[in-house]
């Protein structure tokens, strides 16, 4: 760490700026070959243009990395990263507490498995410019009917998840990394309290969407890696990890296999639905006895306010 001997709100300062002004350079770069990627309708350019625009991604993970290392001093505890490669096809799943969460994930991934991507709304590929960065970085883009809809209109039964297939086709030549932060969204006590959750350190797990993922990616994927994350010192505010006053973080990767027991139509097959949701309800049992000893005397729950 650098900067040590700067005051603790003005290395935050730095560091925003410095993300700032990476995201800009390579943003600006991302933008130029996306539109060539967009303009020339070729499939081999446009893999091409895949390739240079992932490889721009990778580079602006690993500055935003040295931006992290240069402003803090956060010991790190990663286990479970070696023998990943990064011409597989991953789904990564993980307990989620905070946007530092998706640094700490990019710093322990970046060049060791494909980039990660999540899936969007179909109709969010219009919304300004991030529309566009999504489309030119293929992340997968799904189109889901609601069962109200589809009681009007049942000859679209079935459709949505083929629509999404079809845009996974891109995939089977080119390696994917799937994020998707089960929980569905960051954990908080009051978030905790509302769902009356059996985990001590967790919310309940939502079992739709890593099913539909599994579903419209088949065979693809060849594993699941199950990421825990703690922040031990109990702080997890984006501030404060820009500051350097978050001074550990723990993280837990472990490689579980995709088996045909874990393949089904979540939404059309109540034993498989049933079947999905005790193993990923026993999944997070799992992982929620995981947390209680890395995070030491500072628990997750006494923390929850830093969301």
């Amino acid at each position: 760490m650098i900067m040590s001997f700067l005051p603790a709100p003005l290395r935050g300062v730095i560091s925003l700026c410095a993300y700032f002004l990476n995201t800009l350079f390579w943003g600006a770069m991302l933008f130029a070959v996306a539109l060539f990627k967009f303009i020339i309708p070729i499939a081999s350019w446009r893999n091409f243009c895949s390739r240079i625009l992932t490889r721009i991604a990778e580079y602006w993970i690993a500055f935003n990395n040295l931006n992290t290392f240069l402003i803090n001093r956060i010991e790190w505890d990663v286990t479970g990263t070696e023998g990943l490669n990064r011409h597989g096809w991953y789904l990564v799943m993980s307990n989620h507490q905070s946007w530092v969460d998706i640094l700490v994930l990019q710093k322990i991934f970046n060049r060791k498995i494909p980039f990660m991507k999540f899936f969007i709304k179909k109709e969010l590929i219009w919304v300004p410019v991030l529309g566009l960065a999504w489309w030119a970085l293929d992340f997968p883009f799904m189109k889901r009917y609601s069962k109200s809809f589809l009681k009007k209109n049942p000859h679209l039964e079935g459709k949505d998840l083929e629509t999404t297939r079809r845009f996974c086709e891109k995939f089977k030549t080119m390696p994917v990394s799937i994020m998707n932060f089960v929980e569905g969204t960051r954990f908080s006590l009051e978030k905790h309290k509302k769902q009356e959750s059996p985990y001590k350190h967790l919310l309940r797990p939502k079992a739709g969407g890593t099913a539909f993922v599994l579903q419209a990616m088949g065979n693809r994927l060849h594993q699941i890696l199950d990421v825990t994350i703690v922040y031990p010192d109990g702080s997890r505010r984006f501030w404060h990890f820009v500051t350097g006053r978050i001074k550990k973080i723990m993280v837990r990767v472990r490689a579980r296999p995709i088996d045909a027991s874990l393949l089904g139509d979540y939404f059309n097959d109540p034993e498989y639905r049933e079947r999905f949701q005790a193993w990923l309800n026993d999944l997070w049992t799992s992982k929620d006895l995981q947390i209680t000893p890395m995070s030491g005397e500072h628990s997750n729950i006494a923390a929850a306010g830093n969301c």
